[in-house]
């Protein structure tokens, strides 16, 4: 009969971190392979349960045996000899006899029917549980004792459970049995379960809510009471499951602090809390300003929890102190003083110090913003001053800081607000969704920090391969991407990577056309991650616009045309005059401007005054960027184009004619593909 199975593994704390994916990974991996060995009935579910030092899967309904099961063998041909046919009837398990013949597209040949014995689950469970362990992603797997187990953390304890039966086994050194820990100071003695579907309340009652994320969810529910109306916890996922994957019985408990703290920078203040000590600052809702409360879960609960609030308190106490220490510190050195130390920073090996690096940076600033229009004395102070607050103490113990400290200590120098605004949003964005840097000044040295790292580790050969991208550098390249379209700016992408190049003097190798590919394959996924089509975005990418702000504006109106009853026949006629024309040209055909008088046949004159009332309509709404509507103006040409290649021989004997028609070709699909090449969209 089908039973609930229940696979645990105690262990020492596990990374908390890691937590809930090591449990999501063991608990996927076990189901599939009962799965696979057809141990599974229908209606079968997994659920994953984890805590500090354990990971468990309840899979329900799971046969105590795998079924039998028949496949057909496929064996030698009937024209074989004897011994031959009789080897593969005895390895096959049947009689010659029993044998059967089909035909096959190679001749006829011998078929065994193989019967293969079902498999208790005593005799693979270990082994699959075993293999479900090795299969989680560990960078790097502990040994203990004397064994040659190996795992994240070392193995304390297992259950294995069948409905009420133990199934028998070794995992990682340890002995199958039904005991398992519940809470470590609350629960004093080993639980036993008695059967696999009361997990989770028997673990309840030894003070441990084992599902992860309904641990989780009355972490969030007790912080929101706790935190009180008008007030918001500033805590993000990855805090949350952090601390979740920390605690097996939570209590969350309020603590304050004094508010002369409040004078440090929030951001200080918050990672201090958070990155620390994992706890939860509070910030007031309509002001967006920081508290001084904050929130902690703990792992006890206490009837007087006096000692436990004010032993956090203590302990943040001194962490603050810290803080507002590297603050008063930092501000006694102005920014620009610190940036000839920069000197003592290497960068990179082939690449230089930082200061080498602010240099570059600030001359790249200076071309940009000349570009943009922008201040350009404001650009390259920005510059000069970006990586400053690398030598502070605060982006010392923080380094996630640095930027924002930057603009904070720049202001507290007296720097102009966009200047010290430029400190910090040249670093973005940071990752996938992140804000864009404001305002012309900054968006220039943000462009010329990423295209200088980019033209610097290309030209040194430091290029990213496969998974491998230690730099950053794609992240680096969408973020120019990102820039140029979503900011809008007519920018191109050729003189900007020439630019970057330019700044180091010749010092490194020239990687011009690598990395404006990359960029472009950059751009590519940037583009596939709106929506688009392969077939569109090639359309649009093979025009090779230097500028790529108009790229999403041409993708809708390529999507636009796309959807035309007309589009398909034009974007196979594109293609049609695309390859007429390379092969013409490949056997020197030259061919200019074309005039209706030079054309002879009704559909070909038809056909050129079509494209020219076109083309007339179109021209005006390209200069205004209305590519949907410069497009669909030749949604017209369809039937004169179908009537063209119906009745006119384009390579005709007579030179004159031929060239007239080949030019007419030309001009076509000039006006046709000035937003985006039509016959890339041909199915």
């Amino acid at each position: 009969m089908p039973a609930t199975l229940l696979v645990e593994i105690l262990t020492e704390e596990l990374p908390p971190k890691a937590l809930r994916e090591l449990s999501a990974v063991f608990a996927s991996k076990l189901h599939a392979g009962l799965q696979k060995e057809r141990f599974l009935a229908d209606g079968g579910a997994v659920s994953a349960f984890a805590t500090p030092r354990r990971l468990a899967a309840l899979i329900t309904n799971v046969e105590e045996r795998s079924p039998d099961s028949e496949r057909e063998v496929q064996g030698p041909a009937v024209s074989a000899p004897a011994q031959a046919v009789a080897g593969f009837a005895r390895k096959s398990g049947v009689a010659v006899e029993a044998l059967k013949k089909q035909q096959t597209p190679k001749g006829e040949i011998y078929v065994a029917r193989a019967r293969t014995n079902g498999s208790a689950l005593d005799a693979v469970l270990a082994g699959l549980a075993d293999a479900a362990l090795k299969s989680l992603p560990i960078p790097k797997a502990m040994r203990w004792s004397s064994g040659n187990a190996q795992f994240v953390r070392p193995v304390h304890g297992l259950v294995m459970l069948h409905g009420t039966r133990v199934i028998p086994g070794s995992v990682l050194g340890a002995e199958s049995s039904n005991r398992t820990l519940g809470h470590r100071f609350l629960s004093t003695v080993p639980i036993v379960l008695d059967r696999a579907d009361n997990y989770e309340r028997a673990l309840a009652e030894g003070s441990v809510t084992v599902s992860f994320a309904a641990r989780r969810a009355s972490i969030i529910k007790a912080l929101e009471q706790a935190a009180g109306k008008g007030v918001e916890r500033v805590a993000g996922d990855a805090l949350l499951d952090e601390i979740t994957a920390l605690v097996e019985h939570p209590q969350v408990y309020a603590g304050e602090f004094s508010k002369d703290f409040l004078t440090v920078p929030q951001e200080c203040l918050v990672l201090s809390m958070q990155q620390h000590q994992k706890y939860v600052p509070l910030r007031d809702k309509a002001t967006e300003k920081l508290l001084p409360r904050f929130l902690f879960v703990s792992n006890i609960s206490a009837g007087d929890p006096s000692q436990i609030i004010h032993g956090n308190e203590r302990v943040l106490r001194a962490r603050l102190a810290d803080a507002k220490f590297f603050y008063d510190q930092d501000r006694k050195t102005r920014l620009e003083a610190r940036v000839p130390r920069l000197a003592n920073v290497v960068y990179h090996n082939k690449l230089g110090s930082q200061l080498e690096r602010v240099e570059r940076i600030k001359k790249l600033s200076g071309t940009i913003s000349r570009e943009l229009k922008a201040d350009i004395a404001s650009s390259e102070r920005a510059a000069w001053l970006s990586k400053a607050d690398l030598l502070t103490d605060m982006v010392g113990e923080f380094p996630e800081l640095q930027g924002t400290m930057g603009r904070y200590y720049a202001l507290h120098d007296g720097e102009p607000k966009d200047v010290a605004d430029a400190v910090e949003h040249h670093y973005r964005p940071r990752f996938a969704g992140d804000e864009l840097p404001q305002g012309n000044v900054a968006i220039a040295v943000a462009l010329s920090d990423k295209l200088y790292s980019l033209a610097g580790l290309f030209g040194v050969g430091q290029i990213p391969t496969g998974d491998r991208d230690p730099f950053g550098l794609r992240r680096a390249a969408l973020g120019v991407i990102r820039i140029l379209i979503e900011r809008d700016l007519p920018l191109s992408v050729h003189d900007l990577v020439n630019a970057a190049f330019a700044v180091y003097d010749r010092k490194i190798g020239d990687a011009h056309a690598d990395l404006e590919m990359f960029i472009r394959d950059r751009l590519n996924g940037y583009l596939r991650d709106h929506s688009y089509s392969a077939l569109e975005i090639e359309s649009v990418l093979s025009v090779g616009h230097v500028r790529i702000n108009d790229t999403l504006r041409q993708l809708e109106a390529v999507h636009a045309f796309n959807k035309l009853p007309e589009a398909q026949s034009l974007a196979a006629a594109n293609k049609r005059v695309v390859n007429i024309l390379k092969q013409a040209e490949a056997k020197g055909e030259s061919f200019a401007n074309v005039g209706l008088d030079e054309l002879k046949e009704p559909a070909e004159r038809a056909l050129f005054e079509a494209l020219t009332d076109a083309s007339r309509q179109a021209t005006p709404l390209l200069k205004q960027g209305d590519f949907t509507g410069y497009l669909k103006c030749f949604a017209i040409l369809k039937s004169p184009v179908d009537a063209f290649f119906d009745s006119v021989m384009v390579m005709v004997e007579d030179s004159e004619l031929r060239k007239s028609r080949l030019a007419l070709l030309a001009d076509l699909r000039k006006q046709m593909n000035r937003v985006a090449d039509i016959s890339k969209l041909a199915a």
